[in-house]
């Protein structure tokens, strides 16, 4: 077993991950990237439609071609860069991190002043769902159907249904579509999409193919392969109505259930989770409640655009360069959403020693809302304020907050959303 010395480990070669290791290494730090894969980009290897970029480039990208452009800087950077790597135990001592990683050539003991964590997202599968039935090939997450058939070049299904309406599944809807499979609908429990309206629109309108809200699949029928699955509308509380039951002829259920954060890494150094959005707590630059373990992009929460991922890894990684450079001090205002209305904000706490002025804001609603101002308070003053033609909890919305404005006895933060005629008022 070798033994290494590092001032930053980022693990995750994803767009965050490659984000915060340029800006620590820009800050002065010496960092390596670690990555499980073979190659770096994360996800976006296998998302090949467009609309990647918007907000960073300003121009419509694939996924492989966004995350070309950080592999790209990466090498031009000089990076340190250990993929085919897994970290297989991991603990925070008082100064340090130390990761037990392992690879072709044997174990590695890295120890790291910071961390940053950037290890994404994972997808919920059908027995994290209750979904009654055996286990035949022909049920796949809607992340898997996509690495098959845009890296493999193997249509997994020639005859399925979709169960979830999250933005993954919608588009493999239209990926399957036009590759010749038939999709036979997109069963959603809710009562709305989960998804983003421009992907329902084009995934799913476009191609004519059905969204079935407020119904779900209950059963899947088969040994070795799926041969069909039972379908049920449900009630408010989601529960199957009886008597709606339908029976659908397929080869193939594709799971679109939702994301949860992974951080089983985090977990093991320490770092506390929130409950609600399954990520660690932080503060606007990533840091964690453990000192030196920052997180990033979809292992913070789960992000809409990975212009967003990208933005909050910029910021992880040269907070971490200067926490190693030696800026300790926080001092840490909790944020307070009102849960009545938002279904959550992150950061959950402001560092009001944080050397920049500014800091953002990222929350959902949990319910559609129409024209909607969503301020945030400190001590009774408002510090951010912005109006929003609508409110969708698949949607995230960013909100920036000068820290300048927070008055100095403030003992917290606070963001919710105005009366409906308040509103209306400023509209």
């Amino acid at each position: 077993m070798t033994v290494r010395n590092v001032d930053i480990a980022v693990l995750g070669a994803g767009p965050a991950g490659m984000a915060a290791a340029l800006a620590a290494a820009g800050g002065g730090a010496d960092t390596v990237l670690i990555e499980r894969e073979n190659h770096l980009g994360g996800i976006l290897k296998q998302c090949v439609h467009d609309g990647f970029g918007l907000l960073r480039f300003g121009e419509k990208l694939s996924g492989p071609e966004y995350a070309g452009r950080f592999v790209h800087m990466v090498r031009e950077a000089g990076l340190a860069v250990l993929t085919s790597t897994f970290v297989a135990a991991a603990r925070h001592d008082s100064e340090e991190s130390v990761l037990m990683l392992v690879d072709r050539s044997g174990v590695t003991e890295l120890h790291a002043k910071a961390v940053v964590l950037a290890t994404g997202c994972r997808e919920r599968s059908a027995r994290q769902v209750m979904i009654q039935g055996t286990r035949p090939a022909g049920v796949m997450t809607a992340g898997a159907a996509q690495y098959y058939v845009n890296v493999l070049g193997y249509l997994p299904t020639t005859r399925c249904v979709i169960l979830g309406s999250g933005d993954i599944g919608l588009i493999m809807a239209r990926r399957l579509t036009l590759e010749g499979a038939e999709v036979l609908g997109v069963f959603e429990a809710k009562s709305t999409p989960s998804g983003l309206s421009r992907n329902v629109a084009q995934c799913l309108d476009d191609f004519g193919i059905q969204l079935h809200l407020s119904r779900t699949v209950t059963r899947i029928f088969g040994d070795d392969r799926v041969e069909a699955v039972e379908t049920a509308a449900v009630d408010e509380k989601m529960r199957p109505i009886a008597g709606t039951e339908e029976r659908l002829t397929c080869d193939g259920v594709i799971l679109s259930v939702g994301l949860i954060p992974e951080n089983e890494v985090g977990e093991a150094l320490g770092v506390p989770m929130d409950p609600v959005t399954k990520g660690p707590v932080m503060d606007q630059n990533g840091q964690t409640q453990v000192s030196g373990v920052f997180v990033c992009g979809n292992a913070a929460h789960v992000n809409d655009l990975v212009d967003y991922v990208t933005e909050s890894g910029e910021r992880a990684g040269a907070a971490a360069a200067a926490f190693v450079a030696g800026r300790r001090t926080h001092r840490l205002l909790p944020l307070m959403a009102d849960s009545t209305v938002l279904l959550y904000a992150v950061p959950q706490f402001v560092d009001m020693d944080a050397p920049e002025s500014g800091a953002v804001v990222y929350f959902r609603s949990g319910e559609e809302l129409g024209v909607t101002v969503v301020e945030v308070t400190a001590g009774g003053e408002t510090v951010a304020r912005h109006r929003y033609q609508h409110l969708r909890p698949p949607e995230m919305e960013r909100l920036e907050i000068d820290l300048n404005r927070i008055p100095v006895s403030a003992g917290s933060l606070n963001i919710g959303v105005e009366s409906a005629a308040a509103a209306e008022m400023t509209s």
